[in-house]
């Protein structure tokens, strides 16, 4: 089976516990290489990983010319400048979410990536190739809910730490930004459109100027809503219920469903409701799985770029809600 061949920028924790784990264990991935400004830290990595090449910069990794793509899980605030140096270099990107701090950030890499369209780019949502978001969406478009009216979600955790990267508001961190994005996506994705207008309502930490507490309504229009809170600094919970005219969805955990459990979703239909189960399985490897798929096949990524902007659009739009205090057209 042909595999692409992997460099990872950065050590950051999200890909050193969660996504190369489950990347090496894609079909299709071949883990070669990672950078690190911190050669020690490199060095590290790679020997807990087995990654054979270890590289002082990135863009000493970007200059090799065996790698074929590389996953970013930079800081926000460098997703932007090193998904673009990587096209450059020719090769595909796999990038973390948020793609930027704002939706002109978003729009200039996808207008870098139609400068190279043989090469694929992708912000990594990985809760869209988990079964339980692709049963979520058959039950929706096959109408067993009726005509959905709106969608509620909660993401929270607890991290308090002023030198936390999240914490920093000039690398990108807060709620809306780290976590909010999903309570975005979400309803977007489901929908299978864009809210008119928003409105929001931001919690401020006072000494480290980060959205601690952000709540907010999408109106997509013809009585279809979305509402939302997200926080950085609240007790650790997570769940969405997408309510219609016929019926209601749960889903219990609906970003971090664990890898080797079946996740599980309730069906409430005439107040009867019925548990839902899909098999376990680790979403990140499914990502990386139908990324290379793209590569490998030339084909459309799964998620593409407009998307991205899109959900910058609302995250952009919500900032402005909340500090003018009113409703914001997007």
């Amino acid at each position: 089976m042909k595999k692409s061949r992997w460099g990872i920028l950065s050590t950051a924790k999200i890909g050193l516990k969660q996504v190369i784990p489950a990347m090496q264990k894609s079909s299709y991935v071949d883990v070669v290489a990672i950078a690190s400004r911190n050669l020690l830290n490199g060095k590290a990595a790679a020997d807990e990983l087995g990654i054979p090449q270890v590289y002082e910069s990135y863009e000493a990794l970007l200059g090799d010319a065996n790698i074929d793509a590389v996953y970013i899980p930079l800081p926000n605030h460098l997703h932007v400048t090193y998904t673009i140096k990587a096209l450059q270099a020719g090769k595909h990107v796999l990038c973390e979410k948020p793609i930027g701090l704002n939706a002109a950030e978003a729009q200039q890499v996808a207008d870098a990536a139609k400068q190279y369209p043989h090469l694929k780019v992708m912000e990594a949502f990985m809760y869209r190739f988990h079964p339980q978001w692709l049963k979520a969406k058959q039950l929706v478009d096959e109408g067993v809910l009726g005509e959905v009216k709106t969608i509620q979600s909660f993401f929270s955790y607890f991290n308090d730490d002023a030198n936390n990267i999240r914490n920093k508001p000039e690398t990108g961190g807060g709620a809306l930004m780290d976590i909010g994005c999903y309570c975005l996506s979400f309803p977007r994705f489901i929908i299978n459109g864009e809210p008119q207008s928003v409105l929001g309502l931001i919690d401020t930490d006072p000494v480290m100027k980060t959205d601690r507490i952000t709540s907010g309504i999408l109106d997509f229009g013809q009585g279809q809503s979305a509402t939302f809170t997200c926080s950085t600094q609240l007790e650790p919970y997570q769940r969405v219920n997408i309510v219609g005219t016929k019926g209601r969805l749960e889903i219990e955990i609906p970003v971090n469903a664990v890898a080797d459990e079946p996740a599980r979703l309730w069906l409430q239909n005439n107040k009867a409701i019925q548990e839902i189960t899909t098999e376990p399985v680790n979403q990140y490897t499914l990502q990386a799985d139908e990324f290379c798929k793209s590569i490998i096949n030339n084909t459309a990524v799964p998620t593409p770029l407009t998307d991205a902007v899109g959900n910058m659009k609302v995250i952009d739009a919500l900032f402005k809600s909340a500090a003018e205090r009113q409703w914001v057209k997007i």
